[in-house]
């Protein structure tokens, strides 16, 4: 049934592994859609979990299925817990980004672990989820989906860009929206601290103070993909295979290849606001909390670079994931050909009921 209001759980686990987000939060059709988010919090991952879903991309196939069963289950008792915690009573679904287990597009594969139909029995809602493999199926990269919602929720700005695992970017550009992924962000960054004992570099205090090294930010700058025209996007499987071994092969202090990596970070998405100058620029994800490369951001570009409110910064992708749900309930177009490269506009995702 087709409704004006929906009430919706969006649940988000991100490459960058800071934990799963959920959101609870309204959607209200008129001529415009409004949101409001009534209730927000990060589950972090222990470490046995951030161990698990690190090494996902080295995992056989029978051992991602066993992998995909113990998930679904860990992520049930994390949205029970949840609606437990807060008394939330009034759920139209429960919408899941799941977790990349697996993304290469090329291959015309992409596999989310913590989808499985058992999801919605568990929780005992309806569930929406499995967004990706549709996509794929039609050609397209099976990401980015926030591209929709930055469109009809946060039309107000010219550029969005979240800085999560990687920066991913989406715009207007005639009548079409376009979006992809920019370049590693945190999935580099985090990976690096941790040799420090530290999950991420608060601030980018570590990487203010470290020398920039030019020939590895000529090296990353140079990469192929950087001349790649959109649609494209980036997995764990791309920065093992490019990245790390460039960083690794330096022999730096840990605080001058975050250095490196922040100026790599800021003259990357530098570029791809370029086109519009002055246009204002909404930053989301954890890296907006990186002052330091915000402030070189700044610096790089003409742009008017907005930080949000916290709950927006934290929770914008699985609010949107929230929203993909509800477009999906309301058989409408939650992902762009535009965007992704597939063959059609299209509404994707699959909805299983407990």
């Amino acid at each position: 049934m087709i409704k004006s209001i929906y009430k919706i759980i969006g649940v988000m686990s991100g490459t960058s592994l800071d934990g799963i987000d959920l959101v609870y939060a309204s959607f209200k059709c008129s001529e415009t859609w409004k949101f409001q988010i009534h209730l927000a919090e990060t589950i972090p991952y222990n470490d046995q979990w951030k161990s698990i879903l690190s090494s996902l991309t080295l995992r056989s196939i029978e051992e991602l299925y066993q992998i995909d069963r113990d998930y679904t289950d860990y992520l049930a008792s994390v949205i029970r817990y949840f609606i437990s915690k807060y008394n939330v009573i009034d759920i139209d679904a429960i919408c899941s980004h799941g977790h990349t287990a697996l993304h290469q597009p090329e291959k015309t594969l992409t596999y989310q672990i913590g989808n499985l139909p058992l999801l919605a029995t568990l929780v005992n809602n309806r569930v929406v989820c499995d967004f990706r493999i549709q996509d794929v199926k039609l050609g397209g990269q099976g990401a980015p989906f926030v591209p929709i919602g930055d469109r009809l929720l946060f039309s107000e700005y010219v550029f969005c860009i979240n800085l999560g695992g990687f920066a991913n970017i989406s715009t207007e550009v005639g009548n079409k929206r376009i979006a992809y992924d920019i370049c590693p962000v945190n999935i580099v960054l985090n990976h690096y601290v941790k040799n420090l004992g530290l999950d991420y570099d608060n601030e980018g205090q570590i990487a203010s103070i470290g020398n920039l090294n030019y020939d590895l930010l000529e090296q990353l700058n140079t990469l192929s993909y950087y001349n790649i025209l959109p649609p494209k996007s980036l997995g764990l499987e791309w920065v093992n295979r490019h990245v790390f071994p460039i960083i690794n092969s330096f022999n730096l202090e840990v605080k001058d290849i975050l250095r490196t990596f922040v100026e790599h970070i800021a003259v990357q998405i530098s570029k791809s606001v370029l086109e519009i100058p002055n246009g204002s620029v909404l930053v989301t994800g954890g890296g907006a909390y990186n002052t330091f490369l915000i402030e070189r951001l700044k610096q790089l570009t003409d742009n008017k670079i907005v930080i949000p409110s916290k709950e927006i910064i934290e929770y914008k992708e699985a609010l949107i994931f929230g929203f993909l749900g509800v477009l999906k309930l309301r058989d409408e177009i939650n992902c762009l050909k535009s965007v992704t490269g597939a063959s059609k506009n299209h509404s994707s995702g699959k909805v299983f009921i407990p």
